[in-house]
């Protein structure tokens, strides 16, 4: 793996891609904030060695570069999940990448589920924590140990001082920003009433099936870590409606106006 990620990175310098200093992954439905971003490069992910290949379709699949309010970022639009087939090394290949291009920060959006019934979709919640209920983790395995220890601390996964920054924003430009629990599952199906009872009962306020593996891969390689969650469909499992995949994606592109002003107005702080 170390050598598929070496390619990848020497492939994407050769191209241009030299020494981001902030990562961002936009998750489903959450593309916005790369039409802020100056481009100077970008490639989909099919060109680039050893990148798996983005099967949803709500992610355009595409590694940009370029500068966000005078730094230079590297994004993925779109992401990969464990439920498209893929292995956890695969899924957190792009971190890998990322981190040895040369990133300081990683910065994570996701869509998600709202378990939390003080909380309405369209808003936001910072993750100060997270529950896997993935069956796999991305250290395990013997190439996993060529990126750092893999007995990883997972006490603080997501970075304070970032997370500080980030709710200091939020205030002064009066976005809600919720901060809560974060858990991961497989997917593609979405949880049943007594899941959902079963995942607030535990301790999440959102869910999703994503973000999880990325920022463990994060935390092994010692890459400070933020992450946000859109609130797309609320979970209350005694009043559930059947779900509208149309209407999720046009909540997060409703909502996803306040993550670009949190992720542009963090670029000046870091």
């Amino acid at each position: 793996m170390i050598e598929k990620v070496s390619a990848a990175v020497k492939f994407l310098n050769e191209r241009g891609f030299d020494s981001p200093e902030v990562g961002i992954i936009l998750g489903t439905g959450l593309g916005a904030l790369a039409d802020e971003i100056e481009v100077e490069q970008e490639l989909v992910y099919s060109n680039i060695p050893h990148f798996p290949i983005a099967t949803v379709e709500f992610h355009k699949g595409k590694l940009i570069y370029g500068k966000l309010r005078g730094k230079t970022v590297v994004a993925m639009q779109g992401r990969f999940h464990y439920y498209e087939g893929h292995s956890m090394s695969q899924v957190v290949f792009p971190v890998r990448v990322m981190k040895e291009l040369g990133i300081k920060n990683l910065l994570v959006s996701n869509a998600g589920g709202c378990m939390n019934l003080n909380w309405n979709k369209g808003e936001l919640m910072l993750i100060e924590d997270h529950i896997s209920l993935l069956p796999d983790n991305p250290l395990r395995g013997h190439e996993a140990s060529a990126f750092g220890q893999i007995f990883t601390d997972m006490s603080q996964p997501y970075d304070l001082e970032v997370n500080k920054k980030l709710i200091s924003i939020a205030k002064s430009e009066k976005i809600r920003l919720n901060k809560g629990v974060y858990v991961s599952v497989v997917g593609p199906s979405l949880e049943t009433k007594a899941e959902y009872r079963y995942l607030r009962m535990i301790g999440a306020d959102v869910v999703g099936m994503s973000t999880v593996p990325e920022v463990i891969a994060a935390n092994q390689m010692g890459l400070p870590v933020s992450a946000v969650s859109v609130l797309t469909d609320y979970c209350d499992p005694d009043n559930l409606e059947p779900i509208d995949i149309e209407d999720i994606i046009a909540t997060a592109k409703a909502a996803e106006k306040d993550l670009v002003i949190l992720f542009k107005k963090l670029m000046d702080q870091l």
